[in-house]
């Protein structure tokens, strides 16, 4: 279902693969070409260290702004298929990933159905997450958690450095 436009925030990593920092990038272009989605912005690359899971490779990760008439259910299908293009196999939680994009915000709201949680249950902890979305929206608030650049202070403890 198509809805009036709204500001969607998607979070993208990639570690394993020829070039995750290229499947990052490609993965930004992507979401700008998605049907009934425009790229409004993209904050810079950033690596950061793998959190949980087996022992991997780091991460290359970016956040994108969106602007989409799609439902948050169509933009997650949406996602899901771009991860698919990139390669994406599901095996196990925290496996090293070809591309992984999240849903981290839909405008202001709150949604939890089955396999949607939004916003994202854990994004006010990882600063591989709150870093580019400070650099694009420092002011923005995650509702039920706080401004950005507020909870980004509280993970200057996790290892992240942009890419050049």
């Amino acid at each position: 279902m198509l809805l009036p436009t709204v500001s969607a925030w998607i979070g993208i990593g990639a570690n394993i693969g020829d070039n995750p920092a290229e499947a990052v990038r490609g993965a930004i272009t992507a979401l700008g070409k998605a049907p009934h989605c425009r790229l409004q912005a993209h904050s810079a690359l950033y690596r950061t260290a793998a959190i949980g899971g087996e022992p991997q490779p780091d991460y290359i990760n970016a956040v994108a702004r969106i602007e989409t008439a799609l439902g948050p259910a169509l933009l997650l299908e949406t996602l899901l298929a771009i991860e698919k293009q990139f390669g994406r196999v599901r095996s196990t939680p925290n496996a090293p990933r070809t591309l992984d994009l999240d849903l981290l915000l839909f405008s202001d709201r709150q949604i939890n159905q089955h396999g949607l949680i939004v916003p994202h249950p854990r994004m006010h902890e990882r600063a591989f997450v709150l870093a580019p979305l400070a650099e694009i929206d420092p002011d923005l608030e995650i509702p039920g958690r706080g401004i950005v650049s507020t909870l980004l202070a509280a993970v200057q403890d996790q290892s992240i450095s942009t890419l050049s």
